[in-house]
């Protein structure tokens, strides 16, 4: 392959490139617009989907009816996320919202990944040196710290 797409002109079937897109395995509700997915690839994450569903007003019941959103169920072909009241989230966007939390072996191997001392980490993160040290040990990491923390692995030049 050249990097172009390939179509086969007996059956106009389209072989693609590049990075295959996310496929659900399966998804399981839990509190506070929470759910726990397992993707096809492997790897089972947290994810909060309060900022997907905060994003658009056609969400909105799904944002405060807790029913609804227990009917959660993944599409037939793994794409998608979808709800009884006809609501749905495709695999790639849930799969950018990224997981709730962070262990602190995930942060640990972060810092290790961005080449960062305890010092150089609280500079990027712009919090203080003992807050770096205590998440590298036990502490659990909070929201903004984990989010922050996979935007600076995401966004360096490794």
């Amino acid at each position: 392959m050249n990097g172009q797409n390939l179509i086969n002109a007996d059956d106009d079937e389209i072989v693609g490139f590049g990075k295959p897109l996310p496929r659900i395995r399966s998804a399981v509700p839990l509190d506070a617009r929470r759910i726990e997915i397992t993707w096809v690839g492997g790897g089972t994450e947290i994810v909060d989907l309060s900022p997907a569903l905060a994003s658009k007003p056609v969400f909105l019941k799904l944002r405060t009816d807790n029913a609804l959103f227990a009917t959660l169920r993944v599409s037939s072909y793994g794409n998608a996320l979808e709800w009884d009241d006809g609501s749905e989230l495709t695999a790639d966007w849930i799969r950018r919202l990224g997981p709730a939390t962070i262990d602190n072996n995930t942060f640990r191997n972060a810092m290790a990944d961005l080449g960062m001392s305890l010092d150089g980490m609280a500079a990027a993160l712009e919090i203080s040196r003992r807050l770096v040290a205590d998440y590298r040990k036990d502490k659990p990491i909070p929201r903004h710290i984990a989010l922050a923390t996979k935007y600076l692995v995401e966004h360096a030049d490794l």
